[in-house]
């Protein structure tokens, strides 16, 4: 790891400031893949040991005392039975609601009306919600998903994803990276040799590599 503290140390020292926070963002580059295998593909969710400055955004679809306790926690929207409904003539604002949030979760009993619903949107970007059994400790889980992020091939030989921001300590971005370099190689056919270098970049900078030698 002490290689790649120094490589987000190197970007964040190297770029320039801006009227905004960047994000940090780790590109790990493939070899030796062949995606015409239809066996071959990631759509993970990975939970991070440190939570960004600015969470993704989670819509949870909840009644009753679920939809209370999931309002207390502060999630960034709850959607009841009720509106629900009213969504079903509502295409624009369901297609709406599903490019806004990063994470979707549902009381399982609903799951089959938010798939007629929410399917044509979410199902393609792999977005649909992870199902909520009767009684889960829907405060823990929201938490849990705060530091969540989403790796997702998409038929190329790179996989891109945001690590931390300006706002965070360079060795906890360095843990985040780790985490999700861990889990691609795990899903690799041929592990760690299958990953050709990584890189470091923000928003606005050029991403600087870092042979694959130590992650």
């Amino acid at each position: 790891m002490p290689k790649l503290i120094e490589i987000i140390k190197r970007a964040r020292e190297s770029s320039k400031k801006r009227n905004f926070t960047q994000s940090f963002e780790l590109i790990i580059s493939l070899q030796n893949i062949d995606f015409k295998k239809k066996e071959f593909s990631i759509n993970e969710i990975v939970f991070l040991p440190h939570t960004f400055t600015n969470p993704p955004p989670i819509c949870v679809f909840a009644s009753g005392d679920m939809a209370l306790r999931a309002r207390h926690s502060n999630v960034d929207r709850v959607i009841e039975p009720e509106e629900l409904d009213k969504l079903i003539v509502l295409k624009r604002e369901a297609r709406k609601i599903a490019q806004n949030y990063t994470f979707f979760l549902a009381e399982a009993p609903l799951m089959s009306k938010i798939g007629k619903i929410f399917g044509p949107y979410l199902g393609p970007k792999g977005k649909m919600p992870s199902p909520l059994p009767p009684g889960a400790p829907i405060e823990s889980i929201i938490t849990r998903y705060r530091s969540a992020i989403r790796v997702k091939t998409k038929n190329q030989l790179n996989i891109s994803c945001k690590i931390g921001d300006e706002g965070m300590d360079d060795d906890k971005i360095a843990e985040n990276s780790s985490a999700i370099i861990s889990m691609v190689e795990k899903k690799l056919p041929l592990g760690s040799k299958n990953i050709k270098n990584l890189a470091v970049k923000l928003t606005m900078s050029p991403a600087l590599k870092l042979p694959m030698i130590e992650a």
